[in-house]
C-alpha cells in the first residue's frame, strides 16, 4: 500500500514509534501540504492521512487511486465524508485517544482564571513585597462551584470525574433526551444560567454552528467562566469578544479558533479576559502515542477487509 501523511508535523513523529505504520506499506510523511501540494502528493496514495489537511469531494475526484482517507483526529470535518462514501472511499477517525489530556487541559485553563499561577510568576513584582505574599487578583477555590458541561461524551465524562474530585457541582446538558445516570441533566438555558463555568464538549454541527452567541453569553453570570477545547466555530467569536469587553462575562479560555492558524488581525487577541492556547489540549505524549496505535490498527482492519472506526 502506498501511504501518504499530509501533515504529520504536530504529531512530533520524532517522538512516536512509527515502525507499525511503516510496516503495513511505503510511507510517506509531509510536515504540512496546501491545497495544490495535496494533489501532487496524493496523486499515487491509496492511503491518506490527514489531521488538518481539508480532503472534499473536489481532492478526491483528482485523486484516482485513493481508497482510504485515515483522519488522525477524533474531529472529521475537514473530510466530505458523504462524497468519499459516494466515491467509495473509506474514511475513519481515532476515537477516545485524547480524552485525559483535553480534561487536563481544561482544568489547566479553568485554574488560569481561579489560581492566576502565570500573572504571578513575576519576580520584579513579589520581590518587592516584605511579607512574600503577593496577590493582584482574587484567588478562589473550585470546591462549591458549578461546572456546566454541554456535551459528555468521552471527553466530557474526563472532565465530570476530575470536577467532583475537585468537589465541584456537575450539570450537563446532552442532545439526548435521557437524563445523564450520574449528573443532572438540564436545558441549555438553565446550564447557562447557573454554571460558574461553562466546558463545551459537543460536536460541531450545522445546527450548533455560533450557538454559543450573545443570546447564550445574556444568560451565563456576570462572574461565569467559558472553556471551549472542542471546535472553534461553536462560538461567534466577534460576540464572545464584545461580551469579554463589555463585562457580560468574567473570561473565556480557548484552545480551539474558528480559524486556525488564526489570523493575526483577530479581535480575540484585544479581549479582554481572554486565554488562548494553540490547540495542543490533545497533544501530550501519551495521547499521541494512543492516536497512532489506534492509525495503524484502522488501516490494518482496512487491509484484512474489516471495519474498524469507519465513518458514514
Amino acid at each position: 500500500m502506498n501511504i501518504v501523511f499530509l501533515d504529520a508535523f504536530t504529531l512530533r513523529p520524532e517522538e512516536i514509534d512509527l515502525e507499525p505504520l511503516h510496516a503495513l506499506g511505503s510511507l510517506t510523511m509531509y510536515d504540512r501540504s496546501s491545497r495544490s501540494e495535496v494533489l501532487e502528493r496524493a496523486q499515487n496514495a491509496e492511503i491518506v492521512l490527514t489531521n488538518k489537511t481539508v480532503i472534499d469531494a473536489e481532492i478526491m475526484d483528482q485523486l484516482p487511486k485513493l481508497k482510504y482517507i485515515g483522519v488522525t483526529a477524533t474531529g472529521y470535518n475537514i473530510v466530505d465524508v458523504a462524497a468519499a462514501r459516494d466515491r467509495g472511499i473509506t474514511v475513519t477517525n481515532a476515537k477516545n485517544y485524547s480524552s485525559m489530556s483535553v480534561a487536563q487541559q481544561v482544568f489547566a485553563l479553568i485554574m488560569q482564571f481561579s489560581n492566576r499561577v502565570s500573572e504571578h510568576n513575576s519576580l520584579e513584582k513579589w520581590s518587592k513585597v516584605p511579607d512574600f505574599c503577593y496577590y493582584d487578583y482574587t484567588l478562589t477555590e473550585l470546591a462549591g462551584k458549578t461546572l456546566g458541561l454541554v456535551g459528555i461524551g468521552d471527553i466530557g465524562e474526563k472532565v465530570a470525574q476530575v470536577a467532583k474530585a475537585f468537589e465541584m457541582k456537575v450539570i450537563v446538558h446532552r442532545k439526548s433526551a435521557t437524563p445523564h445516570p450520574n449528573y443532572e441533566t438540564v436545558t441549555l438555558d438553565d446550564l447557562l444560567s447557573r454554571s460558574d463555568y461553562v466546558s463545551l464538549h459537543c460536536p460541531l454541527t450545522d445546527k450548533n454552528k455560533g450557538f454559543m452567541g450573545t443570546d447564550s453569553f445574556e444568560k451565563m453570570k456576570s462572574s461565569a467562566i467559558l472553556i471551549n477545547t472542542a471546535r472553534g466555530p461553536l462560538i461567534n467569536e466577534n460576540e464572545l469578544v464584545n461580551a469579554l469587553n463589555q463585562g457580560k462575562i468574567a473570561g473565556a479560555a480557548l484552545d480551539v479558533l474558528s480559524q486556525e492558524p488564526a489570523d493575526p488581525n483577530s479581535p480575540l487577541f484585544g479581549a479582554k479576559n481572554l486565554v488562548i492556547s494553540p490547540h495542543v489540549a490533545w497533544a501530550t505524549l501519551e495521547a499521541r502515542q494512543r492516536l497512532m496505535k489506534i492509525v495503524t490498527e484502522n488501516i490494518e482492519a482496512f487491509i484484512a477487509g474489516k471495519s474498524l472506526n469507519v465513518l458514514g
